[in-house]
């Protein structure tokens, strides 16, 4: 992942260079010994006024100096990407949010307020709000996915167990059933699993209402009996 720093002027071309975790991050010149000569200047500049303090390097990457940028980088990285190891204990994860972090310092050091803290404070802030976001994100994503987990898993024993026993009451009421006689089977099956009106049985086997009705009573009497159920 590569930064995207916008389009600000500058005199020189921006270059890649490495961050803490072995990616490459522009700015920062690719010549190895250029490169160290500028981490020693950087750590011999680093008084708080000196022009090569994070103060006053940060307050020109807010006029858009890449090669601030740079120095700012070569002075703060290794804090920076320490501070996000500190919260979240895995290099790949500290390693991509410091990243971010970078990002982050080049598109808002605008709003660098040296009143109110150091640069170094005020990246290793930013640094540090990233890594919980990050954490906090991580364990949002662990909670729906035990969610997921949770509500496919088996139903509670008391669940399972009432449903076997729905099951064998359907099952006792077939059989029963089975053992009225052909219009009574039919006109309490019509009644009370058919959802129909005595008169609508009536008309649908034909036959007289107070007939159906007198069939219907006798097979609820016999169902009743073989299912054991008490008056």
């Amino acid at each position: 992942m590569s930064l995207a720093l916008g389009p600000r002027p500058t005199s020189r071309r921006a270059r890649s260079h490495p961050d803490p975790s072995g990616r490459r991050l522009p700015g920062r010149p690719a010549d190895l010994s250029c490169t160290l000569a500028r981490v020693v200047d950087a750590s011999q500049e680093s008084s708080a006024e000196g022009p090569g303090s994070a103060d006053a390097l940060l307050r020109a990457v807010a006029a858009g100096d890449r090669d601030a940028f740079t120095h700012l980088y070569d002075l703060l990285a290794r804090s920076v990407f320490g501070a996000c190891l500190g919260v979240l204990r895995d290099p790949d994860h500290a390693a991509e949010v410091a990243q971010e972090v970078w990002v982050e310092v080049w598109r808002t050091a605008p709003r660098f307020d040296a009143t109110r803290g150091s640069a170094r404070t005020w990246s290793l802030t930013l640094a540090h709000r990233r890594a919980v976001d990050r954490v906090r994100a991580v364990q949002a994503q662990r909670d729906r996915d035990q969610k997921v987990v949770d509500a496919s898993a088996h139903r509670p024993f008391d669940e399972v167990a009432a449903e076997v026993e729905r099951r064998l009451e359907r099952t006792d009421v077939r059989d029963c059933l089975g053992s009225l006689t052909e219009t009574q089977r039919r006109s309490v099956v019509l009644a009370y699993y058919g959802g129909r009106t005595y008169r609508e049985v009536a008309e649908e086997l034909g036959a007289a209402l107070p007939t159906v009705k007198s069939r219907i009573r006798d097979g609820l009497l016999r169902l009743r009996d073989c299912l054991g159920v008490s008056a």
